[in-house]
């Protein structure tokens, strides 16, 4: 396999390369022989399979002097702008969907199981083409003991008139576990979408009965598990023509012997930030194992994580996960993002195995060499060369790693050059994405912020609890600039942030996105963005040899000189699921010059789309629908 070629020294990735030339520079400057060995056994030991040393209870880039604005506030939770582009405007309590609220824990936080918040999934349950919304919640220890209710998850219905009805109830998705990310797809080829909701405890997986409710499934599925699952992804790995399921696993949790400082065999270092005593973990904690769901195709799914090579016997702390071809042969590889480990990137191999190509490709560190706290994953094309990149969610006190792929899945950090490193070291980010918020063929990219400390509201250390959301415009491909957050806009929204999904809710050509906030309302984010550009949606219909909601297929579309990528996932983000349509800005242009699509079966088909600013609907072997 080519992308081999890089651990044979011809083109070593940069994280790689990175830290061969530091071990070098140390040696050359005599600043001890042992510092540099330490650094070479942590190096090897991390390749072999074990975790690196430890250095605290979760991954940092180190301290950062404080960043404050005008007002002496955090930048994270200031550095508002009076006057300014308006792309966002929240529009949850409008739109009702504040009549819900996420809990998780205690106010307190002081377990890690408290912290992590949930993931949002956009989904259109019922078929009537407009995007309904679903919410997973957390719990109590309260409500795990059966001594209080427990908080309930939300599908809230698109009324198509900017409102939204909580149907949970009459639905039967109210899921009542302590739940953490959705994952939706159609996994049994009906054509109507199904939920798989990731919990601590059981998972489940809500089977749509195409009349507005659902049943759960998992057991009888075997997709229930237990213990801490994140954030899934569906995908067909083998090519049958059924979605897979692939399920994280972030740590081995006991609520009854609970991490805490100076607990039994838990080391004060794992439980403190910058010298403040704070939650335990997650490194100093047992993690748990990923699996991999083969689908059996009768509504059963065999346990295939071993067999596959992708059940990560280094224990990670998995975060996220997606199903999608990063190298372009065709067949769906899989990424996972890892809280302050290692991140994976396994290569398909066509044969039901994957090749774990993590290190060979440079997305398992940042370019210094280090592994990052890899929250979410975002995934697209933001150079329109028909390559996908990566960027991944980070700490506070770390940069969100830019990964450009240079080809054959190879991947270069860029964050620097890029401009896009350094307004997100005070940020602790976590749901992302690539979006095209004012349709000018370039993707953007987006992220929901909050730190998991409530400690660093008290502290001086230039970062907050809650945090407002990040928006970078992409100019180009040839750099990112922020767009900034005006006063009483959807951008200068500050919350503890979690999992976001992007997608066009209004039926309008502009991508919107939804927050998850932890022990908060929901937010809205429309895009009232003033731009007057063109764009087209697509939704992909598979055939008989797809899956029949098209995930894993890959489209260019070619307009005004440029040739654009989307690929159709579930999941990705953090724990969450993002619009299954695939939108285009198409800028100025109003014709289309060309649509190819290569579909989960392998085949490719062309097709012709008269005219722009419309929602079209593509069908395998069958054409075109309006």
């Amino acid at each position: 396999m080519p992308i081999r070629s890089c651990l044979l020294g011809s083109s070593l990735p940069s994280s790689t390369s990175f830290a061969v030339f530091a071990l070098g520079a140390i040696l050359s400057m005599g600043l001890g022989e042992s510092l540099a060995q330490s650094t070479a056994d942590s190096q090897a030991k991390s390749q072999e399979g074990g975790q690196p040393p430890a250095a605290g209870g979760v991954n940092t880039g180190g301290v950062h002097a404080p960043i404050l604005d005008k007002e002496r506030r955090p930048i994270t939770a200031g550095g508002f702008v009076k006057t300014g582009p308006i792309v966002f405007q929240d529009i949850a309590e409008k739109a009702g969907l504040t009549t819900w609220k996420h809990t998780m824990g205690t106010p307190e936080k002081r377990y890690i199981i408290e912290a992590n918040g949930s993931g949002v999934g956009l989904i259109d349950y019922d078929n009537d083409g407009w995007l309904d919304i679903y919410f997973v919640n957390g719990s109590t220890q309260e409500a795990l003991a059966g001594k209080s209710p427990a908080p309930k998850a939300a599908l809230f219905h698109n009324n198509h008139d900017g409102t939204f009805t909580n149907v949970t109830e009459k639905a039967g998705v109210a899921n009542e576990r302590w739940g953490v990310g959705v994952a939706i797809a159609d996994y049994d080829n009906d054509g109507w979408p199904d939920i798989y909701v990731s919990n601590f405890g059981k998972n489940r997986l809500y089977h749509n009965n195409h009349d507005g409710t659902f049943t759960d499934v998992a057991e009888k599925a075997g997709v229930a598990l237990g213990n801490w699952s994140t954030g899934s992804t569906w995908g067909d790995y083998d090519g049958d023509g059924r979605l897979d399921l692939f399920v994280p696993g972030y740590i081995h949790y006991d609520t009854a012997n609970q991490p805490s400082s100076g607990g039994p065999g838990i080391s004060f270092s794992f439980c403190q930030f910058r010298g403040v005593e704070v939650m335990c973990g997650p490194r100093g904690l047992k993690g748990e194992s990923d699996h991999l769901f083969h689908n059996n195709g009768d509504g059963t799914f065999t346990d295939v994580s071993e067999k596959a090579g992708v059940a990560d016997k280094n224990a990670y702390y998995g975060l996220a996960s997606a199903f999608v071809d990063v190298n372009n042969d065709g067949k769906l590889d899989l990424l996972v993002a890892d809280d302050s480990t290692p991140n994976y990137l396994y290569i398909n191999k066509g044969d039901g195995t994957f090749e774990d190509a993590s290190y060979a490709s440079g997305y398992a560190l940042n370019e210094n060499g280090r592994e990052t706290a890899s929250m979410g994953i975002a995934i697209g094309d933001y150079m329109n060369n028909g390559l996908l990149d990566l960027y991944n969610t980070t700490f506070s006190d770390d940069y969100n790693p830019l990964y450009r792929n240079d080809g054959n899945a190879n991947y270069t950090d860029i964050s620097y050059q890029m401009g896009i490193a350094e307004p997100t070291i005070p940020f602790l980010g976590w749901g992302d994405a690539f979006l095209d918020f004012d349709n000018d063929g370039w993707k953007d990219i987006i992220i929901a912020n909050g730190h998991v400390y409530p400690q660093v509201d008290r502290m001086s250390w230039g970062t907050s609890w809650a945090q407002r959301p990040l928006l970078f415009r992409n100019l180009e491909g040839k750099r990112f600039d922020p767009v900034p957050p005006v006063e009483g806009t959807g951008l200068a929204k500050v919350v503890a942030g979690r999992g976001v999904a992007v997608g066009d809710l209004f039926n309008d050509g502009k991508l919107d996105a939804v927050i998850n906030v932890l022990d908060g309302h929901p937010v809205l984010l429309r895009n009232i963005s003033p731009d007057k550009h063109h764009w087209i949606e697509l939704k992909l219909v598979g055939g008989s040899k797809s899956p029949r909601d098209a995930v894993g297929a890959t489209v260019y579309l070619t307009a005004d000189g440029k040739k654009q990528r989307g690929d159709v996932i579930s999941g990705a983000s953090y724990a969450s699921t993002h619009d299954p349509r695939l939108h285009f800005g198409l800028g100025d242009a109003t014709t289309i010059d060309a649509v190819e699509v290569t579909w989960p079966s392998g085949a490719k088909e062309k097709f012709a789309i008269a005219k722009a600013d419309q929602i079209v609907t593509l069908v395998e072997g069958k054409g075109t629908k309006p």
